[in-house]
């Protein structure tokens, strides 16, 4: 497992994040094209923690796949497995982003590249060769990528890797919320660490105690690490008979909050590459949710995401400022 080629390997959506960005001379919105999907954003930041990645994708062979792949490169993530559609347009989101810097996403993905990866364009050797597989639901949207998904899935687990799982649930995308419930449900049977986050425990279980959240996961999918996110209250960690919650760092200079997550995720799958899954104490979750935290709150005061990721440096910095 040590000597594998990569450290995290995921499968997804790669797509254009049109962000908001002040309004022309006639009043009418500027809007900014960052690259996004939220597998790549959390590979961009892996590798600003020194950690080597690939992604397993695909976009259009059109003017804004080009962009999306030199940008994914650009940061480092290898992409021998990022497929261009000669014939389907990259997926584009439109982000509408409030003053809070919460945000609203439009999708315009009928059908859109990324939906239209097959089984057969899976490279295995990618994944076998890496310690961990990361995967999310919007890979599992519609039949033929969600086939590729659950292939990916299983050599994964046939190889041995870590399994990490990201629902990351985007309600627009799904022609039900029943098959985006039963997706979740599905990789939850799959994966060794779920990152998940407040919303989607309501949206799976009608709570907001999210230890009553974490019991129900944990009851039913037996899943190692539970991490859940809580925006503005932090973080928890639910680990064998532990519980740890960690506080958020809360910005004046929050921007919008794209990206938080995925950050949030990525600093979470370091600590696991870098401590294991084994024997992990109150002290180690506490450490990850800490620095997870810090990391995603700097990400909230960046336009985009997966090019302008903080470094270890500076999360262990802001950390320190904050006096934690």
């Amino acid at each position: 497992m040590e000597n594998r080629l990569y450290d995290v390997t995921a499968l997804g959506e790669l797509l254009i994040d049109f962000t908001e960005n002040g309004t022309s001379s006639q009043g009418n919105p500027l809007l900014e094209a960052n690259p996004g999907g939220a597998p790549c954003n959390v590979l961009a930041m892996l590798e600003r923690l020194g950690k080597k990645t690939a992604f397993i994708g695909k976009v259009g062979k059109d003017m804004f796949g080009t962009q999306l792949k030199n940008a994914v490169e650009e940061v480092g993530i290898d992409t021998r497995n990022l497929i261009m559609d000669e014939e389907v347009h990259t997926t584009l989101a439109f982000v509408h982003t409030y003053p809070d810097g919460d945000r609203d996403f439009s999708f315009y993905r009928n059908p859109g590249a990324d939906m239209m990866l097959k089984k057969s364009e899976v490279q295995e050797d990618l994944i076998r060769n890496s310690r961990i597989f990361h995967f999310g639901t919007l890979s599992s949207t519609h039949e033929g990528v969600r086939e590729a998904t659950r292939h990916a899935i299983e050599v994964a687990k046939d190889a041995g890797c870590i399994i990490t799982f990201d629902p990351n649930l985007r309600p627009p995308l799904w022609k039900s919320l029943d098959d985006a419930r039963a997706e979740i449900e599905y990789g939850m049977t799959k994966c060794d660490v779920l990152k998940i986050s407040d919303n989607e425990v309501e949206f799976l279980f009608g709570t907001t105690d999210y230890d009553e959240g974490a019991k129900l996961i944990r009851e039913k999918y037996n899943i190692p690490l539970v991490l859940i996110t809580m925006g503005k209250d932090g973080s928890r960690a639910y680990y064998k008979n532990l519980r740890v919650e960690a506080a958020p760092f809360l910005q004046e200079n929050t921007i919008e909050t794209t990206g938080a997550g995925d950050t949030f995720c990525a600093s979470s799958l370091n600590y696991v590459l870098e401590h294991g899954l084994d024997d992990l104490t109150e002290e180690n979750l506490m450490e990850l949710l800490t620095f997870a935290n810090a990391a995603a709150s700097l990400i909230t005061t960046r336009k985009g995401a997966l090019r302008v990721m903080p470094s270890r440096q500076n999360v262990l910095d802001f950390i320190a400022e904050s006096g934690r």
